[in-house]
């Protein structure tokens, strides 16, 4: 299954925060099954359960499938939850809730030992960016954006891009950092050099003319 999470990886379709990859042994999860979860995690939380699909998707047996969900069951990582929908009919649902609380309660502890980090500028400013209080896992997910090699000026930079369109999501950050990563843009200059050839391209895209065809003057040829 590690070589299907590479092929997902690199296509963008799912992200991995490094503070999960550096401590998912603390939670006492096997590499398969921090995959597993990952691959929920990036689907969302309340996603409708369909093993066929998690099947096909992670190329695993379905009888994996199951397995792992039990497991992190037992692991109270998450629940599978009978729910009605809006037609009224009966859905299974995977609910990430309890593998929210063990990663809240475990970076709460890193947060509060490092207070000074948190009240630096880069968190200061995306904190009056979003208008509210940053939650201890966004600190982190912040906090592993810079230690995996992203300046503080590309964070803002990402910061300004996802609220200029109205996006207040971290994940949303995440994705612009990663697609600027592939580009090679590392610092504002970069970014303001790819907005620009943005704005070219898009300017100098033909415009198609309509042809202003005078049917009065042409029917004056048959009156000779």
């Amino acid at each position: 299954m590690d070589k299907k999470l590479i092929e997902l990886y690199k296509s963008g379709h799912m992200v991995i925060p490094l503070y999960l990859l550096k401590n998912y042994k603390d939670l006492k999860l096997d590499l398969d099954e921090f995959i597993f979860l990952m691959y929920l995690y990036n689907k969302g939380d309340k996603e409708l359960f369909d093993p066929g699909k998690i099947s096909n998707d992670l190329n695993i047996p379905l009888k994996d499938v199951m397995k792992y969900i039990s497991t992190l069951t037992d692991k109270k990582m998450l629940k599978v939850d009978v729910v009605k929908n809006d037609k009224n009919i009966l859905e299974d649902i995977i609910d990430l809730d309890d593998f929210y609380r063990k990663i809240s309660l475990k970076m709460v502890s890193n947060v509060n030992d490092n207070l000074d980090e948190l009240n630096s500028s880069v968190f200061t400013f995306i904190e009056k960016e979003f208008g509210r209080t940053l939650s201890p896992m966004e600190n982190e997910i912040i906090k592993s954006w810079l230690e995996n090699g992203s300046s503080e000026e590309l964070v803002r930079e990402a910061v300004k891009e996802a609220t200029f369109n109205g996006v207040n999501n971290l994940r949303y950050i995440d994705k612009i950092l990663y697609e600027w990563e592939k580009k090679g843009i590392k610092n504002k200059e970069d970014v303001d050099k790819n907005r620009n050839l943005h704005r070219k391209k898009e300017k100098e895209e033909p415009v198609e003319e309509i042809f202003d065809y005078n049917w009065f003057e042409d029917d004056d040829s048959y009156e000779e």
